[in-house]
């Protein structure tokens, strides 16, 4: 079987605008004091969509041996606005402290901003530490979105939903200081 060369790009790309969509879902479903729960499903949905085709983009690529610098480089970006978009969103809801989105985003965009800057020398793919880092943040987003306060209690809930992004942060400010050492290393070995 083959698949057009493009599939796993626009796979990614397709991303992008359901980041958006996603977000706007996310904000009416829990605005204006009147929680909605069927747009609060809605956005989970999306989101566990969207978060699963990094993982179809990915697979298509390798299987097929059809990665490419687009990808190499847009994979990493649709992620970052996806789960931004995540992290933002459940902060703007009050359901996710804002310091630990302002940390999280930080070191995202930062290191994103660096993958832009050096794209002409290099295009740097995601490390083994970044996908564990970006599957976590799918799987605690995903499961902060849910809207099961009603079905397992508040307090469990919010107890779990903490101890994912606890978790989340962790490994997030890990991948990215293992993300710089490993640039550090490889501009010394180009030199």
């Amino acid at each position: 079987m083959t698949i057009p060369r493009q599939l796993p790009n626009a796979i990614t790309v397709a991303r992008i605008p359901l980041a958006v969509i996603f977000f706007v879902v996310l904000l009416l479903g829990g605005t204006y004091g009147i929680p909605s729960p069927a747009l609060r499903w809605t956005a989970a949905i999306l989101f566990i969509i969207a978060i699963s085709t990094d993982w179809v983009d990915g697979y298509l690529a390798r299987k097929y041996d059809i990665v490419s610098d687009f990808g190499k480089l847009w994979d990493p970006i649709a992620d970052k606005l996806l789960t931004g978009a995540g992290f933002i969103g459940l902060a703007i809801l009050g359901e996710l402290q804002w310091w630990i989105v302002l940390i999280i985003l930080v070191r995202e965009w930062g290191i994103t901003v660096h993958r832009l800057v050096v794209a002409r020398e290099h295009v740097v793919a995601a490390a083994w530490m970044g996908k564990i880092k970006t599957a976590f943040q799918g799987v605690a987003l995903g499961w902060a979105l849910l809207p099961l306060h009603g079905l397992i209690g508040l307090g469990p809930w919010t107890l779990i939903t903490a101890v994912l992004m606890i978790i989340v942060l962790i490994l997030t400010v890990v991948s990215g200081i293992d993300y710089i050492v490993a640039q550090v290393r490889g501009s010394r070995q180009r030199t």
